[in-house]
């Protein structure tokens, strides 16, 4: 299911890429201010155009897909340190011969 997620996530960041690239910037049309044209900086706001409504439901569903691939992320709880060995389990301190006393650790000396 994750993979689900991550190609189609990925394949919503190319296109809301392309689809805000395609539009015409505010100032595209700031030689038509004084035109008298519907579509300028100034003027009124008309019904949004195709590409303006297609980069709205392209960005929900890239928030979508963040927010799935996140939970599912954090669900899974996964570490670095998961499939590591123990330390205690790798490295046995070898016992004393059955016969001699375990030798006692040195004392650090001091200098004088």
């Amino acid at each position: 299911m994750q993979i689900i997620i991550t190609i189609v996530h990925v394949t919503v960041c190319i296109v809301l890429i392309l689809v805000v690239l395609l539009q015409a910037g505010k100032g595209a049309n700031m030689g038509a201010v004084f035109g008298g044209s519907s579509q300028t900086i100034f003027g009124s706001s008309g019904p949004g155009t195709f590409l303006g409504k297609m980069t709205t439901i392209v960005a929900v569903i890239f928030m979508l897909t963040s927010f799935s691939l996140s939970y599912t992320a954090s669900r899974k709880g996964s570490s670095l340190m998961e499939g590591a060995a123990r330390p205690s389990a790798q490295t046995k301190i070898p016992a004393a011969p059955a016969g001699q006393p375990a030798a006692a650790p040195a004392a650090p000396q001091t200098a004088k």
